[in-house]
């Protein structure tokens, strides 16, 4: 998993932003959507090219509906993939993060960024829920409730803790 440092954790580019740091292909899928969908190159590959990390979207009919989609998934995965030092939170944590609570729905374009800096001050933290929770100013509750909105997210915290014979979370 690399280690970057910038000002910015990747998952928070704009999009035009993360286009321009991404490589785009386009393909053409078999499946629904018909005669058009067959010739038609509508689905859309991501790849970071400072990471590697791609994203993928073939299911709608348009390609510029897939692209929404692959850029949304690309944030997702630069958030599991991509760790950043941090030496507080965020504004957006701050907005996001009252009376120790965290209000975010997983469909929320925030979503990544957020992801992303949880992951990021788990990861600073030895990936031990308690002290990331303290830093970031919440509860671990509400960390792992967080974390376990996006189900991989909760695997790579239970694959680190296990890397370091620490006990998994449920």
């Amino acid at each position: 998993m690399p280690w970057i440092n910038p000002l910015n954790h990747p998952a928070t580019d704009t999009d035009d932003q993360l286009k321009t740091a991404c490589q785009a292909h386009f393909q053409r899928r078999s499946g629904p959507g018909g005669q058009h969908r067959n010739k038609v190159e509508t689905g859309v590959v991501l790849t970071h090219k400072a990471s590697g990390v791609e994203s993928a979207a073939y299911e709608r009919r348009s390609q510029a509906d897939n692209l929404k989609v692959a850029l949304r998934r690309m944030r997702l995965n630069l958030a599991l993939h991509i760790r950043t030092t941090r030496d507080s939170p965020s504004d957006l944590w701050r907005e996001r993060c009252r009376n120790q609570r965290i209000s975010i729905n997983p469909n929320h374009a925030d979503f990544p960024a957020l992801l992303a800096e949880c992951l990021d001050f788990l990861a600073a933290e030895n990936w031990d829920p308690r002290a990331a929770a303290n830093r970031l100013n919440c509860t671990s509750s509400q960390l792992i409730r967080l974390i376990k909105r996006e189900p991989r997210a909760i695997q790579l915290l239970n694959h680190e803790r296990k890397a370091r014979d620490l006990g998994r979370l449920k």
